[in-house]
């Protein structure tokens, strides 16, 4: 049993300070908060990775359909970053990066499918904002993707600046970040906009082709999917301002803490192997032989640190393995080897000059 040291006193409940198994340390604190905590509520609690494994299956949100990250081939195969993350973590957890179940959800319908237990993962070009993390109980299971907010708009509009846009109609999609950070300009600047509402991306760029909007606003990595998918995109430009900081990442139900773990890791796994140069091809022969300790770590040769997850040791070798490390599924989907072509900038290892780093595996 674990070790428990009171050190202080709150509204005569004892605080403890614990040294102790999670599932005894969950118990403990919703025993100092007040909160009647039977044992199946503390079991309930740490059940959602047991739930996947009886399921079969990982249930992944994804968007209804944006280039890059996730969209439907004509014969309904899903494909994309996002979709290749969640194929990364049904390796981890299920041993078979195939045994994926998507749902196509819009913006407005996203965090009540988390809620609700529809899906398991939300990875849906979702930004981590204050108000989401405090007032909603998901949480935000890292980031797999640093974006920001742009401007799509006709080449010929004679524009090359937001602060241009003056009375221009812009589409946005609504009860999201993009559309708070578009009042906030505006009222910081003193540009007036008239928006548009559009319910997807998709549905937006149909309404800014039919020149219902002058310029459509969101992810600059989503106008680049849009842009990406016209037959003339020459007639179209994505302004070089960039409004906002949008962290993408996965989100969770805060109800499980063990599985929030587990989800931030398995990312964090994805991000040290490209660090350390371990592809989905070298994976099995860094295993046999490592070249340092931490690498050891990480494929689950030494130290047995997925067992603290939940996890076998090898769940990190089956991520890998199952598309690459977090650079290879960039470059394939949304990078030099993709539609998109977009530079890593911000997204390159922090080696690079960029802002991609994993915790030490130790």
């Amino acid at each position: 049993m674990g070790r428990l040291k009171l050190i202080k006193i709150v509204s005569g409940l004892p605080v403890f300070d614990l040294f102790a198994p999670r599932k005894l340390a969950r118990t403990v604190s919703a025993f100092a908060l007040g909160f009647a905590a039977s044992q199946s509520d503390v079991d309930a609690m740490s059940s959602k990775l047991a739930q996947i494994e009886d399921r079969g299956r990982l249930v992944c949100g994804v968007d209804t359909g944006l280039a890059g990250f996730a969209e439907q081939d004509e014969d309904g195969t899903w494909r994309g970053f996002e979709v290749d993350l969640c194929h990364a973590y049904a390796a981890a957890f299920l041993g078979d990066p195939e045994r994926v179940e998507f749902v196509p959800l819009t913006t407005a319908d996203r965090f009540d499918a988390v809620l609700t237990d529809q899906v398991d993962i939300l990875l849906r070009n979702t930004s981590w904002t204050f108000a989401r993390d405090a007032s909603l109980p998901v949480s935000f299971a890292g980031t797999y993707y640093h974006d920001g907010q742009g401007f799509l708009v006709p080449a010929d509009l004679g524009v090359t600046s937001v602060r241009e846009l003056d009375g221009a109609r812009v589409c946005v999609q609504p009860e999201t970040t993009t559309a708070l950070n578009l009042a906030d300009y505006g009222e910081a600047y003193g540009v007036s906009f008239q928006t548009v509402l559009v319910d997807t991306p998709a549905g937006g760029l149909d309404t800014y082709l039919a020149g219902q909007c002058d310029a459509f606003t969101s992810d600059v990595s989503a106008l680049a999917g849009l842009r990406a998918a016209l037959e003339e995109r020459d007639q179209h430009a994505i302004l070089a301002d960039v409004i906002s900081k949008e962290p993408l990442g996965p989100v969770v139900s805060s109800g499980d803490p063990d599985f929030v773990e587990a989800v931030e890791w398995i990312l964090h796994a994805l991000i040290a192997a490209e660090e350390f140069g371990v592809t989905a091809d070298a994976v099995e022969g860094a295993r046999v032989d490592p070249r340092t300790p931490e690498i050891a770590r990480l494929l689950g040769e030494e130290g047995a640190l997925g067992e603290a997850l939940g996890l076998d040791s090898d769940f990190a070798v089956r991520a890998i393995a199952a598309r690459g490390h977090y650079g290879e599924m960039f470059e394939r989907n949304l990078g030099t080897q993709s539609e998109l072509r977009l530079s890593r900038g911000l997204n390159a290892q922090w080696t690079e000059g960029g802002l991609m780093y994993a915790p030490p595996f130790r």
